[in-house]
């Protein structure tokens, strides 16, 4: 899973809401102010992909609802001992021992905005601020924290919100569901069952806007967002808007993004 990419478009993303000590950071973020879905490029010029760990997800370890709380990731069970990869290639934002569940737990954010979750590891073997290549082994797999037996805890994040890892990631198969995510705000919702797809924008969970007024194009050679702006009957500023896009320069050709 390699592909062409640019440099990184958010130059700030390892700046913004960086902490090395607090595990959820992202308290002053307004997420009523995000868009209700965001396409976010999971592979692509320089950046690949690895599976944390290829495995089955246990039966009751599935993200959703576990009884009276929530469980925010998904689990896999394993050897104690067994390596543990980095998904993207990122910067550590936290490696430390976490005494409200997690035991030992690797936090790494990624230049797209996601930050993933690797917790109950036997060891760490990456520290706080190093960056890390897609693949690179950053613990050992453990029991550690509240644990019942050997096994990861997987959870993948936007902004501090959890989503189901499963949307991205088919960990029996250690495939990439796909290269391009549509993250949808109401796939933070716990009990959400919306689906994935470009052209699907319904759910029963959090209101969405209807299927007919989310539009998406597909960038191709020569494209301008003014031009591409006109052609859509919106305007630049609308299109930034909807994608995150701090700069209308910040565009390039395949890369697909929402215009209404």
């Amino acid at each position: 899973y390699i592909r062409n990419r640019e440099v990184v478009k958010d130059k700030t993303v390892f700046e913004k809401f960086w902490d090395v000590r607090d595990l959820f950071p992202y308290s002053d973020v307004d997420m009523s102010a995000m868009p209700n879905s965001v396409v976010i490029d999971l592979v692509d010029s320089t950046k690949s992909y690895h599976c944390p760990y290829k495995g089955g997800v246990h039966p009751h370890g599935r993200y959703g609802p576990r009884g009276r709380r929530q469980h925010q990731g998904v689990d896999l069970p394993l050897k104690t001992g067994d390596p543990i990869y980095a998904t993207f290639c990122g910067r550590v934002r936290m490696s430390t021992y976490n005494n409200g569940g997690y035991g030992n737990l690797v936090i790494i954010r990624h230049d797209n905005g996601l930050e993933t979750y690797y917790g109950h590891l036997a060891e760490r073997l990456v520290q706080a601020n190093q960056w890390v290549e897609a693949g690179q082994i950053i613990g050992l797999g453990g029991s550690t924290g509240r644990s019942s037996g050997p096994h990861l805890h997987f959870e993948t994040r936007y902004y501090g919100q959890a989503f189901d890892p499963e949307r991205l990631i088919d960990f029996k198969n250690g495939m990439l569901c796909r290269e391009t995510f549509l993250l949808k705000k109401s796939f933070f919702n716990i009990h959400s069952n919306a689906g994935q797809d470009f052209d699907d924008e319904e759910d029963t969970g959090t209101p969405m806007p209807d299927k007919k007024e989310a539009q998406y194009y597909r960038i191709r050679p020569g494209d301008t967002l003014s031009a591409i702006a006109a052609r859509h009957g919106t305007t630049v500023k609308t299109i930034c808007r909807l994608n995150g896009i701090e700069s209308p320069s910040n565009i390039r050709s395949g890369k697909t993004i929402r215009v209404k």
